[in-house]
């Protein structure tokens, strides 16, 4: 099958299963195209929970089809591509979390949305990107375990200076591998632009920016700016609807190497199958599943 003819299928699967597609921002753009919604993580799981569709196709990584079975635990989720994976996700486990609470007693465990269920379901509160000095900040508690991010965790440090934040070796292998290197050459090209930059990138690429923040309040603020040129600081699937959204502005990505390949993966065909033969369901022990949704609760309750 052609393109066109793919996205026919897929539409009328969509009718005969009452399935809602929702994709990433970091998608390719042929998924943002052709889904009902695109976003950030978090803010697909809540929207899919909103709709009625009992069938959901979740184009994006594991732990975010994972995050929208947690709030919607009578629907189907399905992943699109089966090993779909975080890398940062994985650099945490709930056995290596549980032990790292015993070092630090006194400590709120703030578990960054990027992480597994299991991992949700041994921590005090989750923290998106755009919530988490919100969220560290409203705590109480003086002393924070924050995983498994360093360079979120870092940015959290530097906006709420007034509490100890312990830091998880952990980081976005994509937004790690940008230099300060990188960041200078491409400001000297084109001096006369906005630099946006996602925290997931490391410390001393963030002091360089003109804005830090996610990649939902990334786009708010090109779109808002009255400026005409950015250079843009995440994955590069964010320059679509950038681009789309501001067709009088010029959008410049500040590292070629800002390719997340997991996010990569889902393609046409990937949804199309999913949708036929019903793959690949997300399934979560329901206890687990529980004690996650607390954690999730719990944010949304004090963000």
């Amino acid at each position: 099958m052609n393109k066109s003819e793919i996205i026919t299928q897929i539409s009328e699967l969509k009718k005969k299963y009452r399935a809602v597609i929702v994709a990433h921002n970091y998608q390719i753009d042929e998924i943002q195209e052709m889904a009902d919604m695109v976003g950030d993580s978090f803010a697909l799981s809540k929207f899919c929970a909103s709709v009625s569709e009992e069938m959901i196709v979740f184009c994006g990584v594991r732990f975010m089809a994972e995050s929208a079975k947690i709030l919607s635990p009578s629907k189907t989720v399905l992943l699109p591509e089966a090993d779909a994976g975080c890398p940062m996700a994985d650099m945490v486990t709930p056995e290596a979390l549980l032990e790292a609470r015993k070092k630090y007693p006194k400590a709120a465990v703030v578990c960054y949305v990027n992480s597994s269920v299991e991992v949700k379901a041994v921590s005090d509160i989750c923290c998106t990107s755009s919530n988490a000095v919100s969220i560290v900040k409203k705590l109480p508690a003086d002393e924070i375990l924050f995983v498994p991010d360093q360079n979120l965790g870092s940015y959290i440090a530097e906006k709420v200076p007034e509490k100890k934040i312990h830091l998880w070796e952990g980081y976005c292998i994509t937004h790690h591998r940008v230099t300060v290197e990188e960041v200078r050459k491409i400001r000297e090209i084109h001096p006369d632009a906005v630099f946006l930059v996602h925290p997931e990138c490391r410390p001393e690429v963030v002091k360089c920016a003109d804005f830090a923040g996610s990649t939902k309040e990334i786009i708010e603020y090109a779109t808002r700016s009255k400026e005409k040129k950015f250079i843009i600081g995440t994955e590069m699937g964010v320059l679509y609807k950038l681009k789309n959204s501001n067709q009088d502005k010029t959008f410049f990505l500040m590292s070629q190497g800002l390719i997340c390949p997991n996010m990569k993966k889902t393609k046409l065909e990937s949804v199309y199958n999913a949708l036929l033969n019903g793959k690949h369901k997300i399934e979560i022990e329901e206890s687990i599943r529980l004690k996650a949704a607390k954690s999730l609760e719990k944010m949304l309750k004090i963000a």
